[in-house]
């Protein structure tokens, strides 16, 4: 934040995932931060901010067990500004199905629902969590004045915004207005539900505006400027992508995820760039001893922001990753990037238990994820120790025990939080019998013997080791541990640029009901929509097409839009 601010507001944590990122976004609109540390400093502020990632009832219980529910509800009373964000849009309601026991501030009285995964009208099942971009519509019944529409704090009809949650306030037509409230909605298959609700010094979000980039700045900031109504912003989405009617229908309002992928790690003079490589080998072919170096990682990031992705994830394939706690280059990097990229960030590398060298005591896989958390990460992704996890997790007879990280961290931060890495390897069978116990399909491909049917091995330690555990097996144990989300990727495809391997992808989504990326070997635009028509696959992920500048994110976005795929348009990065 740069000059004197415009006001202070006060933010509420009560330890709830990525707070970072949301104090970088309101010094980005030029105002103060101010911690909430105990209920009487509720009771002094004039704007409050609830934010909040995971569980309803850890949330509500954490702040009646604190003393803030009370003082809470004064704030309220005393028609002082209140914004609540995700969690802390939710505890306005009166109670959630994911918590029957606990109550709500009761503000709303209605009840929290799951997603139903069969609700998709296109016939495929919807992932839960529901993650990614979708929609916060006030065209239902927005204030008109002369014939044109207003903003309500800042929403525009033509942005989207970035929401991850498992549950949802339904919304039925006119019941929440004749109460007052005024309300936008989103959609997810058949199911109309609460994206933002406001009356009077009320206003709560079930996206996230801090990671809803340009949009999402607009709306912080009509908040905090108090301009609940407002003229018409003039939009300056991307024409070609504004309006696009999806070619699958279906999820509605969702759009299709573009992510672009750092892997950083340090070269051989000691400093951390971004490289790629063709199977992980990132070493320049004709100087066996330089590490490819593609740029700098918080350049490059806040350059795919700028271009539109919708997530930008970081995999920490350095040496530093056997102690990421002491991994204080790539803590900075996270800091640096989540003050200029207002978009999801996930990290990846080394997060397991572990034993400091430094001090000799043992680090938890979750002391590990909150250290990134801290630094501005949203999400942690696991890999290897994810492989180690599910072989244990089938020897117990497909049982956690509570130990690993993938169930601390996601227990701590909500499943949300935790997304597991997969490096699988086809591995050719001449039938079904040489398969064992593996789960296997009949490839698109062919080896040098001409066979078709594979399994998929899982890898650890960069694919340098493999396991005798399918991918089949690998996924369905860390959804069960309490894995959110899937970063497929393919060493066979790796560094290819032939496009993804639609046969696993097809094998994983089928397995699983969490969101799945598709990752590795995409390299031309036109693999980004082949995966998305071919496959029900929640996002794709590109790296080096990006990194060697041969396509812009945007170009890619293009691309979808004009062959009637919905992506989210990107705009101007004012707030």
């Amino acid at each position: 934040m740069t000059g004197k601010p415009k006001g202070k507001v006060h933010l509420l944590d009560y330890v709830a995932g990525n707070i970072r990122s949301l104090v970088n976004a309101i010094e980005k609109c030029g105002w103060e931060v101010e911690w909430v540390r105990s209920p009487e400093d509720v009771k002094k502020a004039d704007r409050i901010i609830l934010p909040g990632v995971g569980h309803f009832g850890h949330c509500l219980t954490s702040l009646s067990n604190a003393g803030y529910l009370p003082v809470i509800r004064e704030h309220i009373e005393a028609g002082k500004p209140f914004f609540g964000i995700c969690v802390g849009q939710q505890a306005l309601f009166s109670s959630s199905v994911e918590a029957p026991n606990v109550a709500g501030l009761g503000l709303i009285p209605t009840s929290l629902k799951r997603f139903d995964p069969a609700a998709a009208e296109d016939g495929t099942k919807k992932s839960v969590p529901c993650i990614g971009w979708n929609s916060a519509s006030t065209l239902h019944h927005q204030a008109q004045e002369n014939g044109t529409r207003q903003s309500f704090y800042g929403l525009s009809e033509s942005s989207k915004y970035y929401y991850v949650h498992s549950y949802f306030a339904p919304y039925t037509p006119g019941e929440l207005e004749r109460d007052g409230w005024t309300v936008a909605t989103a959609r997810y298959g058949s199911e109309t539900y609460v994206g933002a609700i406001g009356r009077g010094n009320v206003f709560a979000t079930q996206f996230h505006p801090e990671k809803s980039g340009a949009a999402g700045l607009r709306v912080i900031k009509a908040f905090l400027e108090g301009r609940q109504l407002s003229e018409p912003l003039q939009s300056s989405v991307n024409s070609k992508l504004a309006d696009v009617t999806d070619a699958r229908g279906g999820m509605n309002g969702l759009t299709r995820r573009i992510i672009a992928c750092l892997d950083v790690r340090t070269n051989d003079a000691g400093d951390l760039v971004v490289t790629k490589g063709d199977q992980y080998d990132v070493r320049e072919k004709d100087d066996t001893r330089g590490v490819r170096n593609l740029g700098k990682p918080v350049e490059l990031a806040k350059r795919y922001y700028q271009q539109g992705a919708d997530e930008v994830t970081f995999l920490n394939i350095t040496s530093f990753r056997d102690v990421p706690i002491r991994d204080l280059p790539m803590l900075e990097i996270l800091r640096r990037t989540s003050e200029e990229v207002f978009v999801p960030l996930t990290i990846g590398g080394g997060i397991r238990d572990m034993v400091d060298p430094g001090t000799s005591q043992t680090v938890k896989a979750l002391d590990v994820a909150k250290m990134y958390f801290e630094s501005g990460a949203d999400k942690v992704s696991i890999g290897s120790d994810a492989v180690l996890a599910a072989e244990e997790f089938w020897k117990r007879g497909g049982k956690g025990d509570g130990t690993s990280g993938i169930e601390t961290i996601s227990a701590a931060y909500g499943r949300q939080a935790v997304v597991v890495s997969v490096d699988p390897k086809k591995v050719y069978i001449k039938n079904g019998e040489e398969a064992q116990t593996h789960h296997f399909v009949k490839s698109s491909e062919t080896d040098v013997e001409g066979r078709s049917l594979c399994w998929y091995a899982c890898t650890i330690k960069g694919g340098r080791e493999t396991r005798d555990l399918d991918v089949v097996q690998l996924v369905k144990a860390v959804e069960a541990m309490g894995a959110g989300e899937i970063l497929l990727n393919a060493i066979d495809r790796d560094g290819s640029n032939r496009g993804y391997d639609l046969d696993l992808i097809r094998m994983v989504k089928a397995a699983v009901g969490i969101p799945v990326i598709a990752s590795s070997g995409a390299g031309v635009p036109q693999h980004f929509e082949e995966v998305f028509r071919e496959t029900a696959v929640d996002a794709a992920l590109g790296a080096g097409m990006f990194h060697r500048g041969e396509y812009l994110v945007s170009q890619v976005k293009d691309h979808l839009g004009e062959q009637g795929l919905l992506v989210r348009p990107y705009e101007e990065l004012a707030p």
